[in-house]
């Protein structure tokens, strides 16, 4: 319980902990930002970790001078897409095998088969759209790896939606990071951001119990 306060915590007021960070570390800031947005597409395990709020607090950090954008922009969009290609190859190597367990309810072949038919109806958008979900894009590439796309094209959406997002969220954060009312409530135009985020997802999940209330 203690470790899930903390976690809120960072995440509500990452402004104040990464100028902390700043001003501890210097420029090893930037391989720390660098490793979180890695580890946060890259790993199946961390996908915890802030993606879409970090971003933005980068952005409007680089707004004050604390940090160059052109240099953020560029570490963090190799981070995402460095990320997101390590995730594709654990899922090519390990996907198989965990899929294998019937019922497994995390890598049920059954949830391959139906992100596979989700890839053939909507294309390598997947990729793109999926970069602005929280958690569903740490498991999207692996899924792709696993059989769900080739990597020719996956790469191409790769590169894609990692510039689309980093440049997005970077973006924002360095327009509108330092408009006195958004910097005097950070806290809940974090939690925003991490609302607007899931809202496909949940919109997703509710298309699919009405369906299957119908049926």
């Amino acid at each position: 319980m203690e470790l899930l306060t903390q976690f809120i915590d960072i995440v509500l007021h990452l402004d104040q902990h990464l100028t902390v960070l700043i001003q501890n570390y210097g420029s090893w800031v930037y391989l720390i930002l660098f490793l979180i947005i890695f580890c946060e597409t890259g790993l199946v395990v961390t996908p915890f970790l802030p993606g879409d709020s970090l971003l933005f607090v980068a952005g409007a950090l680089c707004a004050t001078g604390a940090l160059h954008v052109h240099g953020v922009f560029a570490l963090l969009a190799l981070a995402a897409f460095s990320g997101d290609n390590t995730n594709y190859w654990i899922g090519r190597y390990l996907g198989p095998r965990v899929f294998s367990r019937q019922r497994s309810r995390l890598f049920n072949p059954a949830h391959l088969q139906r992100t596979q038919r989700f890839y053939e109806r909507h294309g390598g958008k997947t990729i793109v759209l999926a970069r602005f979900m929280p958690i569903i894009r740490t498991f999207v590439p692996f899924v792709a790896g696993a059989g769900a796309m080739s990597y020719r094209p996956f790469l191409i959406f790769n590169v894609a939606g990692g510039l689309i997002w980093v440049g997005t969220c970077v973006g924002a954060g360095y327009a509108f990071g330092n408009v006195p009312i958004v910097k005097a409530n950070f806290s809940l135009v974090a939690l925003g951001i991490v609302v607007v985020s899931l809202l496909p997802m949940l919109i997703e999940l509710l298309k699919r119990r009405g369906k299957a209330g119908a049926a």
